[in-house]
């Protein structure tokens, strides 16, 4: 076979991988559900019993959680079941010395000593509609940037102000496509959401951040909330007179669990993902922006880990941020990995050559102003992602390097973004937020790990970000650091330095940190900021014609559009998977893994005198299959960030699982979907009801639930 045939080949089955790939993953618009398909995949119930607005459904226990994670009522009180780690900043804030709740846990007696969480909020969707007609209305192809954007907002600030909504409702429109298509959504959010349960630790985070992305895993990541309503049974803000919420519909348990094959669907709120990106746009990601902030956050982690281990007020105080850290860290990581495993770039490569061949078709048949813009997207794209990659580069570096992983740099760019706006009208406003934001920053504040970590992100920012982008006369020595009155007064009293708004800011003008940090940012946003947002508009507007073309000639794909953080369904069976060679995973694990990892008195590892009384006895209640206790599985779904606390659903929409990982092969699936290696990691119901039961002995709180066999 000469060379030329076998490209032709081997561009083939990489296409038709690529295809695999797309009708494997989705995260799919619940109004717009592939019924027939679900139903062959094993399904037993409607579409309309997973989303109706005019009838009860399933879609009215998915609440998004502190509008980050997922999570669903699960009793008919309000009984509310996410992860421990989307529960975690709130765990952290009820804990001290003597009542530490994340190495102890906490278990509500009854619904009075339920705690409340200021600022948590549940938010339901009831209505979602197809608005995109009314969104581009008098929007053109010729428009710039700038004049499509005005007209969007303009019609859909009128379709806001317009929608039929009750007092207690909300309205939010999201774009979809890459801004082809338009929703409106209705919302109702729930302001007072109480914590009723975690397990330790030891439990909810078993395994931590050497587990972390990993397949087998033996997690009981998951924690208890209850909602609380109005007298009315409608949202309202905290008070000792409100009322458990009494849901339109809430989930039963199948206490039956899962076995390999089952099939299963997931129902909540992914991140963000960019799975149409061309492969110029993935061989950047891998190449130059995950490498350079993977380094960065280790060299973080690092120092931020030592600390820990030596000093147990340290490690309560960077319990979150340190998970927060590492998460991304580590899924990069994974990331990169997929994304060269599964030869992302390649399929990419050969599915641009179908799209081309595709158009080059059409533009046979007909003459049309798609003939003219259409064939040059992809080289156009190649084009500007070269252009920008040494801004995304900046970005990423300004980004992690100053912003994230320093608090104390942080607060300066707070401070100084403060002073900057003295003189605005909103003043007095933005000053009162501020306020309350430090306050909140320093309830964890640690100014000695702090100094060191953020000494050691400016010497990596000194000799890695392009000098071009820097300004050379600045430099941050410690004594900046130490003498500073971020690290010194304060921390100590925010309130107090920030009552007399004069000599604060008297005294945050003076500040040597503020200043430099302050030049720092500027010479990023002068030299970065305009020109990368310039090409970024121009990537956008290449994007979403691309997006549209890929709609308009790639006919046999089925396109699932982007997560954005809105309400969406993914489906799928469980199954294990092939890592590496003579490697297979099998899909369940069990608490035999557990105790087979159990290491004594390792912060990762350690098990509870508990629960391996539990496991020596095997005092399983009704909770165990052939005399073992499943603890986790996984299956195709295609999830992501934001899916964390989501629920895993049976056939018949009944609860089997809590969505809160995925394997760390199949991170890549924010970008290339695999369905070869792509796995969402769950929790089983079995575990979780296990541990409420027989470990924490609340089994009031089991006694709420509707569990069916």
């Amino acid at each position: 076979m000469n060379r030329k045939n076998l490209f032709l080949v081997l561009s083939s089955l990489l296409l038709n991988v690529f295809v695999i790939a797309q009708q494997g993953g989705g995260m799919w618009i619940p109004t717009e559900l592939n019924e027939a398909e679900m139903k062959a995949m094993g399904m037993k119930i409607g579409a309309k019993d997973i989303f109706n607005p005019d009838a009860p459904s399933i879609n009215d226990a998915i609440a998004h959680f502190g509008g980050g994670c997922t999570s669903e009522v699960i009793s008919p009180k309000g009984l509310l079941l996410t992860n421990h780690h989307c529960g975690y900043g709130e765990i952290q804030s009820h804990s001290t010395l003597e009542n530490n709740y994340l190495e102890d846990g906490f278990w509500a007696e009854n619904m009075e000593k339920e705690l409340p969480n200021p600022g948590l909020t549940a938010t339901f969707i009831v209505n979602i509609k197809d608005v995109s007609k009314e969104i581009l209305q008098g929007v053109s192809i010729s428009d710039s940037e700038t004049a499509r954007n005005g007209r969007i907002k303009d019609n859909i600030d009128i379709i806001t102000a317009n929608t039929v909504k009750e007092s207690y409702q909300d309205v939010m429109i999201r774009p979809f496509y890459k801004g082809n298509k338009y929703y409106l959504f209705i919302t109702e959010t729930y302001r007072d959401v109480r914590l009723v349960g975690t397990p330790p630790s030891n439990i909810g985070k078993f395994g931590s951040d050497t587990d972390n992305w990993m397949w087998p895993r033996h997690t009981g990541d998951f924690a208890l909330f209850r909602i609380y309503a109005d007298k009315n049974n409608k949202p309202a803000e905290y008070s000792k007179d409100n009322v458990p919420y009494t849901p339109k519909h809430f989930l039963p348990i199948n206490a039956n669990g899962v076995k390999e094959g089952d099939f299963t669907f997931v129902f909540g709120f992914p991140g963000n993902t960019d799975e149409y990106l061309p492969a110029s746009a993935i061989e950047q990601l891998t190449t130059t922006l995950n490498p350079a902030k993977i380094e960065i956050r280790e060299n973080a982690l690092k120092i931020i880990d030592g600390y820990m281990k030596q000093d147990p007020q340290i490690k309560i105080q960077y319990a979150s941020k340190y998970a927060r850290v590492a998460n991304y860290y580590k899924k990069w990581i994974g990331e990169n990995q997929g994304l060269e495993r599964s030869n992302a770039i390649a399929k990419k490569h050969s599915y641009e050559q179908e799209f081309l061949k595709n158009i080059e078709k059409m533009c046979n048949k007909e003459k049309s102003l798609k003939c003219a813009e259409y064939p040059h997207l992809i080289s156009d794209l190649n084009r500007l992602y070269k252009e920008i990659e040494p801004y995304n580069f900046a970005r990423d570096y300004f980004d992690e390097a100053i912003f994230r992983n320093s608090e104390t740099f942080r607060i300066a760019l707070t401070l100084n973004n403060l002073v900057k706006k003295e003189k605005d009208a909103d003043f007095n406003d933005y000053y009162n937020r501020v306020q309350n934001y430090l306050s909140g920053m320093y309830k964890d504040y640690n100014a000695t790990v702090d100094t060191e970590v953020s000494l050691m992100l400016w010497d990596m920012y000194k000799k890695n970000m392009p000098k071009e982008f820097q300004d050379t006369n600045v430099n941050i020595a410690k004594s900046d650091l130490t003498k500073t009155l971020i690290t010194n007064n304060l921390k100590n009293d925010v309130t107090g330095r920030m009552n007399n708004k004069s000599t604060f800011l008297a005294a945050v003008k003076a500040d040597p940190l503020v200043q430099k940090i302050g030049k720092i940012e500027q010479a990023y946003e002068s030299r970065v900021g305009d020109n990368r947002r310039d090409l970024q508009s121009q990537i956008d507007n290449k994007m979403r014609r691309y997006m549209q073309a890929q709609l308009d000639v790639m006919k046999d794909f089925k396109f699932f559009p982007d997560a954005n953080s809105t309400l969406r369904v993914t489906y799928g069976k469980v199954n294990g998977y092939q890592p590496s060679d003579a490697v297979y995973y099998k899909p369940i694990s069990t608490l035999e893994g557990v105790i087979e990892k159990y290491v004594p008195g390792d912060y990762e590892f350690d098990v509870a005198q508990k629960l391996i009384d539990l496991y020596n006895n095997k005092d399983y209640g009704d909770y165990a299959v052939n005399g073992k206790i499943p603890v986790n599985f996984i299956a195709t779904n295609h999830t992501t960030g934001g899916n964390s606390g989501s629920p895993a659903l049976d056939a018949n929409g009944n609860l089997v699982g809590l969505n809160f990982d995925r394997v760390w092969e199949g991170t890549m699936s924010d970008y290339n979907y695999d369905p070869e290696i792509c796995r969402n990691i769950m929790v089983d119901a079995r575990y979780i009801l296990f541990i409420i039961d027989k470990f924490a002995g609340a089994k009031h709180l089991i006694n709420e639930m509707k569990l069916v066999k």
